[in-house]
């Protein structure tokens, strides 16, 4: 398996278990997704951080000298939950879901285009423009579909969305500045680390002062507990390795896969409904992949 495949591998399954975490956080509904938000990033983090102990020890030097790439990596990774986690509660999980990873590889272009000058293969932006289309179709579908547990007043569902797109801004921003360090050097363990290591440190003080309702219960304790081991302590430990063997328009365009774990995982588990268009936007997403993945380069 070359070394493009397999990054694309990794990604789709860091994506895979992202899709979860809607689904899970609905679990807790007494726990706001500021909440959610900063247990499942600010921890993870900071194991990431620990996990990374000893190789950010031995790249200090050059993560030092990178240290506003670290900084502006660590900052969107700090704004991303709170955004995601707030855009699924005002939304519903699939579309807020689907804004906020559909707009991420769009996003993702548009930073690689400005701050690299880099030429967009036509694979990517045809893969890319399938996969957005499929999510569109998510997200029109979503937006018919009933929605458990969202906010029902009316302007809920445009605040979901433009947090969706905040979210989207924010994750194609550390998924860069992570690809930058880790193609100038860094390791991925060591790059992954100190980046989701500092944003977990910024959150920290959003799970002081909303963190309370994790600790009232076991159900509570146990969501809070999966959020940060699972999809955001391993699912980033994939993406690290899947970012140090693709660009990161290309992660951002596999990590699609997340709205579809997503929608089926909503619909199945927690009950919303999703119509003939939003199952046809899936296999358009599960179609980039495939377009996308041959495509995927260093």
């Amino acid at each position: 398996m070359n070394g493009a495949l397999l990054g694309a591998v990794f990604v789709v399954a860091a994506s895979t278990l992202w899709g979860t975490t809607g689904t899970v956080a609905t679990f807790a509904p007494s726990v706001s997704p500021l909440a959610i938000g900063a247990v499942a990033m600010g921890m993870g983090g900071l194991l990431q951080a620990l996990y990374a102990a000893r190789p950010i020890a031995g790249h200090w030097a050059g993560l030092r000298g990178r240290w506003q790439l670290v900084s502006l990596g660590a900052a969107a990774v700090a704004v991303y939950p709170l955004a995601f986690y707030s855009s699924m509660h005002l939304s519903g999980v699939a579309l807020g879901t689907v804004i906020s990873i559909g707009s991420a590889p769009l996003a993702s272009a548009v930073i690689e285009r400005l701050a690299e000058r880099k030429e967009l293969t036509r694979g990517w932006m045809l893969g890319a423009l399938i996969g957005v289309a499929g999510a569109g179709l998510l997200c029109f579908a979503g937006d018919s579909a009933g929605r458990p547990g969202a906010v029902s007043q009316a302007w809920a569902v445009p605040a979901g969305v433009a947090l969706g797109l905040v979210a989207g801004a924010t994750y194609a921003l550390y998924s860069w500045a992570a690809h930058r360090l880790i193609s100038g050097g860094v390791p991925s363990r060591a790059a992954m680390g100190a980046v989701f290591g500092l944003g977990g440190v910024l959150l920290m003080p959003v799970l002081v002062l909303t963190g309370g309702p994790l600790l009232e219960s076991w159900g509570n304790f146990t969501v809070g507990a999966y959020m940060a081991l699972v999809p955001m302590f391993a699912g980033y430990v994939l993406f690290g390795w899947g970012l140090a063997r693709v660009r990161a328009s290309t992660a951002t365009g596999l990590s699609l896969m997340e709205t579809v774990v997503a929608a089926i995982l909503a619909v199945v588990v927690v009950g919303e409904r999703l119509p003939v268009l939003g199952w046809l936007g899936m296999v358009m997403v599960l179609a980039s992949l495939f377009v996308l993945t041959p495509r995927a380069s260093s």
